[in-house]
């Protein structure tokens, strides 16, 4: 999701890259669980995210639509979010201890916090944001360790084309929200990403390149 920030505002005003120091370890959160209550539906997922939790918890697409997750328009484009419930907003993940439930495979929006990602050309950088995590004197961590998915520069690379994937057909779409070719452009990206399962056999990023080429 694009946000309009000043970063100067927002962060400590340096970039990291994937081996840097950051402070950024919440050592456990120690119960706290203020970042997973009140996100609204910025909490949007990637098809990676979708395929861990569908393994993880063992449930299709259509299932974690019909409890934790939903569908929302996110920059002229219909995509998955986690759900915010009750009057505290929720996610539906948290257990009555506010503790995460799905905390190995949780998606990769909440492995960053309380870092974020800038792209820039053909890349992107992660910057810290300082006003959103509650615990203080956090303990420096790497970058890649701290989000902590297997295959970390096959993880990136993926990251960066699928946000180049999503910006492509945004252009694509913008201007006619109402219009035929949006419609079909979601429908088709939620088929082909979402509700198309993967197959846990096989490698995860080369079914999703054959599936981006297939795209068009």
């Amino acid at each position: 999701m694009k946000r309009q920030v000043d970063l100067a505002e927002i962060s400590d005003g340096r970039r990291y890259g994937a081996n840097d120091m950051v402070k950024a370890d919440c050592g456990g959160c120690e119960g706290c669980s203020s970042c997973c209550e009140g996100m609204g539906k910025s909490v949007i997922l990637d098809p990676y995210d979708v395929q861990e939790l569908a393994k993880g918890l063992s449930l299709t697409f259509e299932q974690l639509l019909a409890s934790v997750l939903e569908l929302n328009v996110a920059d002229g484009l219909i995509l998955p979010n986690l759900k915010m419930a009750g009057e505290q907003e929720r996610c539906g993940f948290l257990d009555g201890q506010g503790r995460c439930r799905v905390h190995p495979f949780r998606p990769g929006f909440c492995r960053m916090f309380p870092l974020g990602r800038i792209y820039e050309g053909d890349g992107f950088w992660y910057f810290l944001q300082v006003q959103e995590c509650r615990r203080q004197n956090r303990g420096k961590v790497k970058v890649r360790k701290w989000i902590g998915v297997p295959e970390f520069s096959r993880y990136e690379k993926f990251v960066l084309a699928w946000h180049g994937f999503l910006k492509k057909w945004q252009g694509q779409v913008c201007g006619e929200p109402d219009g035929e070719l949006a419609r079909s452009v979601c429908m088709r990206i939620l088929k082909e990403f979402y509700l198309r399962p993967f197959d846990g056999g096989r490698d995860f990023y080369g079914q999703f390149e054959e599936r981006v080429r297939e795209f068009g």
